[in-house]
């Protein structure tokens, strides 16, 4: 597996080598001990499955505040999502800042988000399968949202002129200006 940095501290990209033939391909998408050689050890706990049926799906800005926070590692089982993490740990060097990644059926990505980030993505085509581990459970309590169109983030969404299609909960989502996060640099 081939594992790639990005500007943010913790998150990652994470390239599963693909073993093809006439059939199709087999994948290995998360092994533990190659992980753990890759500096890389996270526990998961649950396995998420999210389908959405029309291309401009917006999902988030989304997280799950302390003492729940969780991480997430994110792929694409059909169809093609822009993925998009922004460091929300207060006092990080790259707080604000966002990265995106194009995760789709076919390039096998996957993102890797550590606690301390938001999370969402867009659907680039129709019926764009999303699956995801988590490194801790669901708590109802502890779950937020940002705006996906904060002005201050300045996130391109590669929506290609769709209006977005949005939850109520995302719609009404505060700014991120507006937002005190609950995360900190340098806390788990």
């Amino acid at each position: 597996m081939k594992v790639t940095p990005t500007d943010l501290a913790g998150l990652l990209i994470l390239e599963p080598r693909r073993f093809a033939d006439t059939r199709g391909f087999f994948s290995e998408v998360w092994n533990e001990q190659t992980m753990a050689e890759a500096g890389l050890s996270e526990s998961f706990v649950q396995d998420n499955q999210s389908l959405s049926a029309k291309a401009g799906t917006v999902r988030g800005l989304h997280y799950q505040a302390p003492p729940h926070g969780q991480g997430k590692l994110v792929r694409c089982g059909r169809g093609v999502i822009w993925d998009v993490a922004v460091d929300a740990r207060r006092g990080s060097p790259t707080y604000g800042q966002w990265t995106g990644v194009e995760l789709s059926a076919e390039n096998g990505l996957q993102l890797f988000i550590p606690v301390g980030f938001l999370h969402g993505f867009s659907t680039m085509t129709d019926d764009a399968e999303i699956l995801y581990k988590c490194t801790t459970q669901y708590a109802p309590e502890a779950d937020g949202a940002v705006r996906f169109d904060s002005a201050a983030l300045g996130i391109d969404w590669k929506l290609g002129g769709r209006e977005p299609l949005l939850s109520d909960k995302d719609l009404n989502a505060p700014d991120f200006d507006a937002w005190d996060s609950p995360f900190h640099w340098g806390q788990a």
